[in-house]
């Protein structure tokens, strides 16, 4: 077990070092620079969310798409990842967290225009997309796309349904004593009666589940906020010059300097927007939109929302927390989490236990989903079930396991599955670009595309 915690300690190390560091900000300045900064449309995407386009071609809404996505997205990443980055990376972490959220826009961007340029219709009417099709039709590269496919179904096991629900439980045994094989059993439970009805029944709760525990959660942030108003101002200041500074110290925590600050609040941006990941155009490619660039707008809000609000809000939070009470335990991130929250009298247990098991649950939706369309294109429709088996098993397993060195393999599969997906980006830029000047600053949004081959 050392061995295992050992290895996967340094291959984490080694994929967020300064090249993967690089290659995920050069990626998300190249395409915001290329496409004309898309960013300043993101109040257009927003309205766009909203929108219905029930004569296109698809199975879900564009709402229900990006619900969908959101579910992924929004996990114990925003929570117990901005933690853990703060405890790791120093409070100058939160700035990188939030930065990458901004420059990523462009790049979820990116991501939801090739989803539906390559896109695939099945016989039985059903859509199909992602990466792995943008790397097979768009670039002729069906290797890359099955390795992509690989370390997608790889990283579902340990973010999407491991690291999540050891989360649940272990916060419901802490909190409120209940049993992980009980808690265990209900997430289960609850998780096959949903993925049974595939991407249609998970669009629904999604769509009913996400807009609740977002804006609940956001409410209770800025509550915390204003019990910690006196605060506020000096944390921010903190964020701002530790992301920059070679060392620091707040209320006796010491920061590792840019490097650790940038590389922990990189790698926690991407696991919770997940924006070069390319997992979240899996879902938007099954979206009814009459052009790529309408759903693309509205997929690159799901960034906004995760990154550049929620783990922003969480950031400020924590920071302010720590100076407020330098009682806290700030060594790990789960443990810090819990000291922040806990701190605001009766609500703070509640909001906390009520945040981590909506998010963390929503998230194991969302990469069911992910990872079966991954297990489709390897293997065919049929694969499908055998997966959805293992997933429910694993989910199970993670409820009632301890899972210390998750965290390090998690931060593994992402890089790994984000490296296929952004050379795609790159080299297909061109494309995404064409698409872009034509209907986004063609003023041609409403402009229906070609049918899908």
């Amino acid at each position: 077990m050392n061995f295992i915690e050992t290895f996967f300690g340094s291959l984490s190390s080694y994929l967020w070092s300064w090249p993967m560091i690089i290659l995920l900000l050069g990626t998300h300045l190249f395409l915001t620079i290329r496409l004309r900064v898309p960013q300043r449309r993101i109040f257009t995407a927003i309205r766009l969310s909203f929108s219905k386009d029930k004569d296109s071609k698809g199975d879900v809404s564009p709402f229900g798409a990006l619900a969908t996505a959101l579910a992924g997205t929004i996990g114990t990443g925003n929570i117990v990842g901005v933690a853990t980055a703060i405890s790791l990376g120093g409070p100058g972490a939160v700035f990188w967290c939030w930065l990458t959220g901004v420059l990523g826009i462009a790049t979820k961007y990116s991501e939801g225009v090739l989803a539906i340029k390559y896109r695939v219709q099945t016989s039985n009417g059903e859509m199909l997309g992602g990466p792995m099709y943008a790397l097979e039709r768009g670039m002729k590269m069906k290797w890359l796309a099955i390795l992509f496919c690989i370390f997608t179904v790889l990283a579902s096991l340990g973010i999407g349904s491991t690291v999540q629900a050891n989360s649940i439980s272990l916060l419901l045994n802490e909190t409120w004593n209940i049993s992980p094989y009980l808690s265990g059993a209900v997430i289960t439970l609850c998780l096959t009666l949903v993925i049974i009805f595939g991407v249609k029944g998970i669009s629904k709760v999604c769509t009913a589940l996400v807009p609740f525990m977002a804006v609940f959660y956001v409410i209770s942030c800025c509550y915390i906020l204003f019990v910690n108003s006196a605060y506020l101002g000096e944390a921010i200041r903190i964020i701002i010059s530790d992301a920059f500074s070679a060392d620091s110290i707040v209320g006796g925590m010491t920061g590792g300097g840019v490097m650790l600050a940038a590389r922990y609040g990189i790698a926690r941006g991407l696991f919770s927007n997940e924006s070069g990941l390319g997992s979240a155009p899996i879902v938007a490619a099954a979206a009814r939109t009459r052009n790529p660039v309408r759903q693309a707008l509205v997929s690159s809000t799901a960034t906004f929302w995760d990154t550049v609000v929620i783990c922003a809000l969480t950031g400020l939070v924590l920071v302010s927390s720590i100076i407020a009470y330098p009682d806290i335990d700030y060594s790990q991130g789960g443990i810090l989490t819990k000291a922040a929250f806990t701190k605001i009298p009766f609500w703070g247990p509640i909001i906390l236990s009520i945040g981590i098991c909506t998010f963390a649950f929503s998230t194991i939706l969302g990469w069911s989903y992910y990872a079966e369309k991954a297990m489709e294109y390897l293997g065919g429709k049929r694969s499908i079930r055998y997966f959805r088996f293992i997933y429910i098993v694993l989910v199970y397993c993670g409820s009632v396991a301890s899972l210390a060195l998750v965290w390090n393999i998690a931060d593994c599969m992402n890089a790994l599955m984000a490296l296929p997906n952004l050379f795609s980006l790159l080299l297909l830029s061109g494309v995404v670009a064409k698409e872009t000047n034509r209907y986004l600053w063609g003023g041609k949004l409403d402009e229906w595309d070609s049918p899908i081959h």
